[in-house]
Formats: structure tokens, sequence, C-alpha cells
């Protein structure tokens, strides 16, 4: 199944170096570890696995539309609406911490700027309801050792006056924000520094024999002892797999407005709707549409934008509009990710449906999979998103 010997060439991703690509691939190649998905989760995984001395191959799509990860606003927002119902809530904060320190190895390691900045974020309460809600946040929060604060309406108007009337603020000063593409160019360039083979293919399904996993295919075939799906939400498309994936694309569509000339950059969070400075621009959003793959912006999902924007801001609105675009966030039914080892065929790993905390859980998500597969320790706070929750024949 294996002896085929077309060499595939790696392609570069973005900006990655030509230095820190892999060796061409042949049929006589095995690997310790495949990941598919080039996207941060899949990155981060192949950079850790890589970094634990691995021999890993990660696998991408390419430059295909409709990845969630192309379309984010890279927010860090571990903190925005954290509260003691939120299981993620502590994977979050050692995500923002995570990337918080590998944002500026990356740059040394591979010259990649990943855009890291920590403003903070403000998440304003536009009725009563709302910030009595965010009140119960900053509480539960302070009262579990995160620095958080509450700002009442003259204190958001004195900090940002160019937000519409409110009724107080949660204010998480250790939030941040990152450049979506400019991190995973950085972690797939830094995988590759780190001896990671890195090829555009489009993975069809696992290869297996004898009811054993030995790898996946595309246009070619690959074999390792491991393979780690981080395929986002083309992965239940997948064949051979012992169980349904469940996850669907939800489509979010964003823009891009002209920061308003005088305002000093800031990451505004209103009820459903977010405003990130970026490269002096507003990038704002987004929706949480069931359109299968169909990752076309529309005028009447730019519209909802705009209103819940102008709610926040009405400023930023009257600002021109640079430009559209849409991405398909993996979204599970319980909204919280799939981390872990398939029960039923071992060496699959499970690291995909992180909705629309793929990049704040990105490089945690790596760790996290690179102790389970090397079984280096137990990895707490695991139970919430096992993979056998769903489907469990």
């Amino acid at each position: 199944m294996f002896l085929r010997t077309e060499a595939v060439s790696p392609r570069r991703t973005g900006d990655v170096p030509k230095s820190f690509l892999g060796q061409p691939v042949t049929q006589a190649t095995r690997y310790d570890v495949i990941v598919v998905g080039g996207g941060p989760v899949g990155a981060a995984c192949a950079r850790d696995l890589a970094e634990a001395g691995r021999r890993v191959l990660l696998l991408e799509r390419g430059d295909a539309p409709g990845a969630g990860w192309r379309a984010a606003a890279g927010m860090l927002a571990a903190q925005v609406a954290g509260g003691e119902d939120d299981p993620l809530f502590e994977m979050g904060i050692a995500g923002r911490e995570r990337l918080a320190d590998l944002a500026p190895r990356l740059k040394a390691s591979t010259g990649i700027d990943v855009g890291y900045w920590h403003p903070g974020i403000a998440r304003i309460a536009m009725d009563e309801p709302d910030a009595a809600w965010l009140r119960s946040r900053v509480a539960w929060q302070r009262q579990q050792g995160h620095l958080c604060d509450w700002f009442d309406a003259g204190e958001v108007r004195a900090r940002w006056p160019y937000v519409a009337p409110g009724f107080g603020a949660l204010w998480s000063l250790r939030d941040a924000a990152v450049h979506p593409l400019k991190l995973v160019d950085a972690l797939v360039a830094d995988a590759a520094r780190l001896g990671a083979t890195v090829v555009q293919d489009r993975v069809l399904g696992l290869e297996k024999a004898g009811g054993k996993l030995i790898g996946v295919f595309g246009r070619e075939s690959y074999a390792a002892e491991h393979v780690v799906l981080a395929a986002g939400a083309w992965a239940r498309e997948l064949t051979g797999l012992p169980r349904p994936i469940a996850v669907e694309p939800v489509r979010g569509q964003m823009a891009a407005l002209a920061w308003p000339e005088g305002v000093p950059p800031a990451i505004i969070h209103g009820r459903g709707c977010y405003v990130v400075a970026r490269d002096g621009e507003a990038v704002v959003g987004s929706t949480m549409e069931h359109a299968g793959y169909t990752a076309e912006p529309t005028e009447d999902g730019l519209k909802e934008v705009m209103a819940k924007i102008g709610m926040l801001w009405p400023q930023a609105v009257q600002e021109p509009r640079l430009r559209t675009w849409a991405g398909l966030r993996p979204v599970t039914p319980d909204g919280l990710p799939i981390i872990g080892a398939e029960p039923k065929l071992p060496g699959l790993w499970y690291a995909l449906g992180h909705g629309r905390n793929g990049i704040l859980l990105s490089a945690v998500t790596g760790q996290i999979i690179t102790s389970l597969i090397n079984g280096e320790k137990e990895v707490n706070h695991l139970e919430r998103v096992r993979p056998e929750r769903f489907w469990a024949w």
C-alpha cells in the first residue's frame, strides 16, 4: 500500500521561509505522527510534537477557501465572559498565556511577528440584565484569583468615550490578540525548523490494515504510528473513521472598516459583536450561521453585523467598509472541542471542534496532544472534551 515511489514536494504556507521546509516525502518514509490540518491547532500540534523529538508530517489543504482561522479576528479573549459555567475557562487562560510566551520565541526562531498585543479587552454591558450577568462574572473570576475589573458607566465613558452609552463593562487587562495568519505561518515555520515535514495534500481518509491504523491517504499515502485529526469542519468528510465526527461548519461573516481617526487602538466586545483594531483597521464581526460549506459573505449577514456594531459603537459603522469575508468555524453540538484519543482505534487522536476558540486554544491543545501521545503525564480537565461523548455506541 505504501510502495508508490513518486515524491510529493512540500509547499510553503504564507511567509514560511524555504529554509524551514521539510524534505520531499516518498512512500518509503514512515513518521511517528501525522497531523492532518494546517490551521492553528494542527500547526501547534506539529510544532510541539517536533519539539518533543517526534518525527512529524504536517498535511495541510493549502489555500482552500472557508477555513475558519483565515477569517478570525485573532482575539485571546479568555476572560471576556468567563464564569463558573464555562468548562473551558482555565484552558482558555492557559492558551492565552501560552501564546504570550510563544510570540517572542516564534519571532526569534522564524523572523515572523505574530502581531501579539495585549491592550486588554472590555465587554460593554448593553442593558441592566447584561450588567448584572457581567458583574457576576467579575466576582467569580476574582474569587478564582484572576485579574478582572468592573467599570461603571462613568468609567466606561472616560476610557472609551466613542462607545454608545451603556451600563458598565467587564475589563480584562490580560486578554490580548494576535494576527491569525501570521500566527499559523510562524507555527508551521517553527515546526519545520524543528524537523517536521510540511506537505500540501488534501487527506481523504485513514489507512488501516488488519483493523489497525497505519496512516492516511490523499493524493499519496502516508504511514505513521499516530494520526492527529485537526482538520476542522472538514474532518467529518474523511473515510475510515471509527465514529462520525460531531463537527459541523458554522459560518461567521466579518468586515474591515477604516479605524476612526484620532481613536486609540482598542478591542471592544458587545453582546454578540466585537471591534478589534488591527493594522489601522477595525475588524468587526460576527455571525453564527448554519450554511453548510458556503463561505461567501451575504448582504443580510453583513447587515446583522453592522446593526450590532452600530449599537455598540455608532461612529464605527460610519467609516468606509474596506472589505468583507466569511469563514467556517468547526462547531460541536455542545460547543466544546474534541480533544483526546479515539478508544476504538489506537493511534488516532482528535484535536478539533474548537469553534470560535481555535486561535485561543491552539497552543494549549498542542501541548495537551503532545503530552497524551508521549504519555508524559496525566492531563487534567479533559473529561468534558473527550471524543467518546458523541456517538458512544
